[in-house]
């Protein structure tokens, strides 16, 4: 199938640290009519990720701080289910087989031809995806999608649309740290005001919705960081 027979609405992320490399895909994927956002790591990857809406990852696994490996372990248990092509000199069958097994869809060694690469992810774009829930859980503590309706057990919890925002947020990222930077993107998007406290006055407003009474919180701070929610 051809770009312009329905390819061409793709969004791609690319997480590529060779920023030559990165660039130079980029532009080939965008002269076959994708849409392309580069990351040069995993943690510059997470606020894109965590706005779902991407068709594809295209992931390099020899990435500085987090692999590209553990970043991708991450994402599955965490519940995001965007198709991940593994791009990466690492090409040792071990290394393959570790990358499909943590949930890689595809794999695709460097030096590669840039016409199997554009293949590759035509091919990815034309198979079938399994309905991902729509409800994240962690612990008692679940989240309809959807309905936009969270609770605890039976217990429904009175949220605002941003606590909601939030909460999304942190139980997508179960087990993460979630930073301030991401919660500003994608819960106040530009209209942050990075010199005020509103994200710590939303958090512990969100806390104490979803850990009344509980002998430890749901949500910890991470010391000049941000946040991150128990993978319970």
């Amino acid at each position: 199938m051809a770009a312009s027979e329905g390819m061409n609405a793709l969004r791609i992320l690319l997480i590529e640290d060779e920023a030559r490399l990165a660039n130079a895909v980029k532009q080939g994927l965008v002269e076959e009519d994708f849409s392309v956002e580069i990351a040069g790591s995993a943690e510059a990857a997470g606020p894109i990720i965590a706005r779902g809406a991407l068709d594809l990852i295209v992931l390099d696994l020899g990435l500085p701080g987090k692999s590209g490996l553990e970043m991708l372990r991450e994402m599955r248990a965490g519940g995001v289910q965007t198709p991940v092509l593994i791009l990466t000199a690492r090409g040792l069958l071990e290394e393959r087989v570790a990358g499909l097994d943590s949930g890689g869809d595809d794999y695709l060694t460097k030096p590669f031809a840039f016409a199997e690469l554009v293949a590759r992810i035509k091919a990815l774009a034309r198979r079938p995806r399994a309905p991902a829930s729509t409800v994240l859980k962690v612990g008692e503590l679940e989240f309809d999608t959807v309905k936009r309706r969270a609770k605890i057990g039976e217990q429904t919890l009175n949220l605002s649309p941003k606590e909601k925002m939030l909460l999304e947020l942190l139980m997508r990222n179960a087990g993460q740290v979630v930073t301030r930077d991401m919660i500003a993107e994608t819960v106040w998007d530009s209209n942050y005001n990075s010199l005020t406290n509103l994200i710590e006055v939303f958090v512990n407003r969100l806390r104490q919705k979803v850990d009344p009474g509980a002998d430890r919180s749901l949500i910890v701070t991470v010391r000049g960081v941000g946040y991150t929610m128990r993978a319970e």
